[in-house]
């Protein structure tokens, strides 16, 4: 089979628009998985047993059964019991809460590494606990984990594909609409491997500035 760039004119649109939807999940689970991964961090790390091994059974059971059949669980089991989820909802629920549970580990080795000395200080003070999370804890503890967040941010955009299997329309769901239609494979999978290629080498840059800029400022 040839390369056809007639066939890649005709199908562009339709993987922009794909990419655009894989990118808008992307960013809205990695705020869910952020957010979660944080709140499982702050349980794991609390002096109530109950609530810190709820959260290691959480975290683990999740981390150890595979993404796809969470989101089967969501988008085709939930329905079953009453909660309907639409494609990108379970989607984003399902990516945010899966690596969430991984960025858990995350943020609780950059809060462990936070000196001793600085929680000590935050008590002499009599801050508050909030004011001892927000204002001491949680500036110094971030700047080191933005490159193992970034990692998780781009590998949970390199697995974004698998949405489609709960008829998520994003890049891959497009390129595989568009070949089953035409019968045509060789264009849409190829512009799907460059476009997650391209983005991700992107997002790395990024990320890598953001660290050499957040490092300037802490020295």
């Amino acid at each position: 089979m040839d390369w056809s760039w007639d066939f890649v004119t005709e199908i562009m649109p339709a993987l922009i628009q794909g990419l655009i939807v894989t990118v808008e999940i992307t960013l809205v689970s990695s705020v869910v998985a952020m957010v979660i991964g944080l709140l499982f961090a702050v349980a794991k790390m609390s002096p109530v047993n109950s609530l810190r091994r709820t959260a290691v059974i959480v975290t683990e059971g999740i981390r150890r059964t595979p993404l796809l059949v969470q989101l089967y669980f969501l988008f085709y089991v939930l329905p079953d019991l009453g909660v309907l989820l639409s494609p990108f909802g379970a989607g984003v629920i399902g990516l945010g809460l899966h690596y969430g549970t991984y960025l858990s580990e995350v943020y609780r080795a950059g809060i462990i590494n936070v000196p001793v000395g600085q929680w000590e200080a935050a008590r002499a003070c009599n801050l508050t606990s909030r004011q001892t999370w927000t204002e001491i804890v949680l500036p110094q503890a971030i700047p080191p984990m933005i490159p193992p967040l970034g990692n998780y941010v781009i590998a949970m955009f390199k697995e974004t594909p698998i949405l489609s299997a709960i008829t998520v329309m994003d890049l891959m769901g497009e390129a595989l609409a568009q070949a089953n239609f035409n019968y045509r494979y060789l264009e849409p999978i190829t512009l799907v491997a460059a476009g997650f290629l391209i983005v991700s080498l992107c997002s790395a840059a990024i990320i890598k500035l953001l660290e050499n800029y957040l490092n300037l400022r802490a020295s």
